[in-house]
């Protein structure tokens, strides 16, 4: 039987002012667009967040029936069963995700862009997809970032890397001590919980902010972008 081929995904795109040499992928949190991230990062900074040699590109969540919502529609990378960090993960809707993520990640790769200058990462839940996407599917990938996020306590994610040998992306956490959604205690234990599996993790507090985006935090976060997809030096023949 053929499987249903996803549409793909919608997306707004950043262009890089020079030459692309690099994408960046940044995946909204639940309810939102990318279109909708793109603007409030721009809001924010006051321009939008622009490389001279990454493409930028958020995707937008197809629509589906979110349980927290008590079933209504909802742009959402994943159900959940509730918004907590002690309860089983709706792994098949993740993994479902995970397939059209990967999608994306090949058209980059068609597009010239080697796999280990592709940055993955996003806002609350999108910083969960990400953390899913690349430890369990990419782990090539440049590296990982995950604004005010969290994974569940026993995380497809941490079975993935009980299991692995090779060498994983580096984790770029921010979170708000003051978030009421995703308690800073949830982004607080998985950044230890993927540490002590391997990765590479930072996390950077934020006090006295809540489940949102800070300029400073954009401002930190652009600087870990760079570092992690430097320019590169043009080739000569």
């Amino acid at each position: 039987l053929g499987m249903a081929v996803p549409a793909a995904l919608q997306r707004s795109v950043v262009y890089p002012a020079g030459r692309h040499t690099a994408s960046l992928i940044f995946l909204h949190g639940s309810g939102d667009t990318g279109q909708g991230a793109r603007a409030w990062i721009k809001q924010i900074l006051n321009q939008d967040m622009a490389f001279q040699h990454i493409k930028v590109i958020y995707p937008t969540a197809p629509s589906r029936p979110y349980t927290p919502m008590k079933g209504a529609l909802s742009t959402v990378w994943f159900d959940r069963y509730k918004i907590s960090n002690d309860c089983p993960e709706h792994i098949e809707s993740i993994d479902s995700m995970c397939r059209g993520l990967t999608d994306l990640i090949n058209d980059e790769i068609k597009n010239g862009i080697a796999k280990n200058r592709i940055l993955i990462g996003g806002f609350s839940m999108g910083g969960g997809m990400a953390m899913h996407l690349a430890y369990r599917f990419h782990q090539d990938v440049a590296g990982v970032f995950a604004l005010s996020s969290f994974l569940n306590k026993d995380s497809a994610v941490y079975q993935a890397l009980k299991r692995n040998e090779g060498v994983l992306p580096e984790l770029f956490q921010c979170h708000g001590t003051a978030d009421e959604l995703v308690l800073y205690s949830w982004g607080e234990e998985t950044n230890k919980m993927l540490k002590s599996l391997g990765v590479s993790a930072s996390l950077n507090t934020f006090p006295n902010l809540n489940h949102e985006l800070s300029r400073t935090e954009i401002e930190e976060l652009k600087i870990w972008i760079v570092k992690k997809l430097p320019v590169e030096a043009a080739k000569t023949n």
